[in-house]
């Protein structure tokens, strides 16, 4: 998709009703949110591409850490779950200790769960976001403190 279709679509949801669209077309996804802060107002990147730096927390969400922890950040737009099923226990929680690869939660996006892994072993300090709640792409989901 070219800058020149983004634009057009952004002109058929102006001046309508529409508060939130989402588009998705050969592997690039294009979400745009009315009345959502200026950072997450509108969003266009190739899908799964890694991106460089870190998005801020949103709003309400408690800020990592300053100093010590890994951040483990979303790398996807969905929403967070920390169990496998409603009625599962957790994946993990604050205090207990996890290794390199254990699953902490899932990311659902476009349908599909989407299992986020420790990048490090150590112990998780903090749970950033709560559980159903819609996450965005590098927002910090988890900080935990290395072996």
């Amino acid at each position: 998709m070219d800058i020149d279709s983004v634009k057009a679509l952004l002109e058929l949801v102006e001046g309508t009703d529409i508060s939130e669209l989402e588009y998705e077309d050969e592997g690039l996804r294009i979400a745009v949110r009315r009345g959502a802060p200026p950072a997450a107002a509108a969003y266009v990147a190739p899908m799964a591409m890694p991106q460089p730096g870190a998005a801020p927390a949103a709003a309400g969400a408690p800020a990592p850490a300053a100093h010590g922890g890994k951040t483990i950040n979303s790398p996807f737009i969905g929403t967070f779950y920390r169990s496998p099923a409603p009625d599962a226990a957790p994946f993990t929680d604050v205090g207990q200790r996890v290794t390199t690869g254990q699953t902490l939660c899932i990311v659902e996006a476009m349908k599909l769960m989407n299992e986020i892994e420790a990048e490090v072993s150590g112990t998780v300090r903090q749970i950033l976001v709560e559980n159903g709640q819609v996450v965005e792409f590098s927002q910090a989901l988890f900080v935990i403190d290395p072996d």
